[in-house]
């Protein structure tokens, strides 16, 4: 067995009184790789927080210990495993240090120096500059001799799969792209702890695959310590010699990834097929839909050619595709906020057609009121509550008790359990877990009783198990209150269940639309592989 590296003994954490980490104990051992799965607020990002050591996650109870090998001369940190050996920084000599986390901060500043930390849905890099220069930054930043440092940011742009990406703006970047400088930010630290929390959460299924693949295989060659949070159970079980899994803030289970995997989807049974629910007559018509725009580059990107469906009142509509394909750019025009280079997109309001394209408040200044649109990288205001969220943030002025009563009726609406809706009503979005704020961030949406809902990437960073909710929720919605959904999606499982008709989009034209079943289960086992995490057909 490999030197322990962190030590968690009996840790519980408290926000505003509540628990979400509850008498956690473990012991994570140099150059392991642990993959951590749970629900949504089950504290799978709370204990990475606090094992970074951010000012806020401090343990209400408890100790995070740290055996690590400290240089005195220069305070150089490394893994337990090479105390008594020289200090490659000063030629001093390494010595094994135990570190209460918590208490001895000065001891603890130079080892948060070596741990590395990627936030799900957080692009931690300098957008203004380039890829190059990104991971130059860096490099410089962990005082790398400056001769170096260029041939190091090449080689890391090479690692990281962007050598055709360097002379690119960061903010230009794909979703995965960026996410790849992200690591290699990461990685320049050359850190001996990688905390790795959703590091895929928004990303399509080849972008998640590649992340993977690279973080795997940097962590062997470097012999880093793994900690990893995914809503893929898969991607755990693929990355992780060993799995935790946490229950409400408790460990629940810690043993092979393959069982643990079993345990956690054994909760999250999926129901295909469900009744045909009836729709009503069109409500929005899309009709020869084009978007081309010039790229140093590429040259004419046609984002869109030719694009033309019909949606019905009452239906789940869902747009799928590859990272790039359109769907997001269509998803955009059809809520007024992107002008295409030609085509007709109209909306049925009352008896009214109202023409998107047309600007003012007789064209789609008329329309915009009725659509809600959750973006894929949605925000909400830190610091008010989540019934302030919910209502006066939003513009939504309503008497105390009303306010209550549709913020109750909406996060109900949006997956929330009705055992936990009012008493998540005063807590502020930094006391949520990602899955719990998407779901308030849906519920912003649904609030407001669109007509047309469109929803982008809804189930990003959301495990199985609050995937099934956020689907039952969705249908809930649409009977109950005869909302129109548009979901655009990566997530080939999700779209089955939940949409009623869908269509393909690739490279800006739409190659296949119908019965979802039937567009899902007519790709290839090739496409399947690059739409889901599997090959194997879905079942209807």
């Amino acid at each position: 067995m490999k030197d322990a590296l962190i030590i968690v003994d009996g840790v519980s954490k408290k926000f505003n009184g509540n628990y979400v980490l509850r008498d956690v104990s473990l012991v994570i051992h140099e150059g392991e790789r642990v993959g951590i799965l749970g629900k949504s607020g089950s504290g799978k990002s709370v204990l990475l927080s606090m094992l970074k050591g951010l000012s806020e996650y401090a343990p209400t109870s408890g100790k995070v210990i740290y055996r690590v090998a400290s240089c005195k001369e220069c305070g150089f940190v490394e893994g337990p495993s090479r105390a008594g050996k020289v200090c490659p920084r000063c030629c001093g000599k390494m010595e094994l240090l135990e570190v209460d986390f918590w208490e001895d901060r000065e001891s603890a500043k130079d080892i948060k120096n070596r741990i590395a930390i990627m936030f799900q849905r957080t692009f931690a890099l300098y957008g203004s500059l380039t890829v190059y220069e990104n991971f130059v930054e860096a490099l410089e930043k962990v005082e790398i001799d400056g001769a170096d440092v260029g041939r190091k940011a090449l080689e890391l742009a090479k690692r990281m799969g962007l050598e055709h990406r360097l002379l690119h703006a960061a903010r230009d970047l794909s979703g995965g792209e960026k996410q790849r400088v992200v690591l290699g930010r990461q990685l320049a630290i050359s850190p001996i702890l990688l905390l790795a929390d959703e590091p895929t959460g928004t990303l399509d299924p080849i972008s998640a695959k590649m992340i993977y693949r690279i973080l795997s295989e940097e962590v062997k060659k470097k012999n880093i310590t793994l900690l990893v949070t995914s809503h893929l159970p898969e991607a755990v079980e693929a990355l992780s010699d060993r799995t935790i899994l946490l229950e409400d803030g408790r460990v629940k289970a810690i043993g092979e990834p393959k069982e643990i995997v079993k345990e956690f989807l054994s909760e999250a049974e999926v129901v295909y097929g469900e009744a045909k629910v009836e729709t009503g007559d069109t409500i929005l018509k899309v009709e020869g839909l084009k978007k081309h725009y010039f790229s140093i580059d590429k040259g004419v990107v046609r984002a869109l050619d030719e694009v033309s469906f019909e949606v019905r009142e009452g239906q789940i509509f869902g747009i799928v595709g590859m990272s790039g394909a359109g769907k997001t750019t269509l998803s955009r025009i059809i809520a007024g906020l992107t002008e295409p280079t030609s085509g007709r997109v109209w909306l049925r309001i009352g008896d009214e057609w109202v023409d998107m394209l047309q600007p003012g408040p007789t064209g789609r200044g008329r329309a915009t009121p009725y659509i809600g649109l959750l973006h894929q990288e949605y925000s909400l205001y830190p610091h008010r509550t989540v019934q302030e969220n919910l209502t006066d943030a939003i513009g939504l002025e309503l008497p105390d008790e009303f306010a209550k009563f549709k913020a109750v009726m909406v996060l109900r609406a949006a997956g929330f359990q009705e055992s936990v809706t009012e008493s998540i009503l005063n807590k502020y979005p930094d006391e949520l877990s990602e899955g719990e704020r998407h779901r308030v961030a849906l519920a912003q949406v649904l609030i407001r009783e669109p007509i047309l809902v469109i929803l982008d990437e809804p189930t990003g960073t959301m495990d199985p198990i609050t995937q099934q909710d956020v689907s039952r929720s969705i249908k809930n919605a649409r009977n109950e209150l005869r909302q129109t959904f548009l979901i655009v999606s990566h997530d080939m499982g999700f779209v089955l269940n939940t949409c009623d008709e869908a269509l393909l989009l690739r490279e800006g034209k739409i190659v296949m639309k119908g019965p979802t079943c039937e567009v899902v289960n007519s790709f290839s086992p090739e496409e399947m592989a690059e739409l889901s995490q599997s090959k194997d057909r879905l079942p209807c």
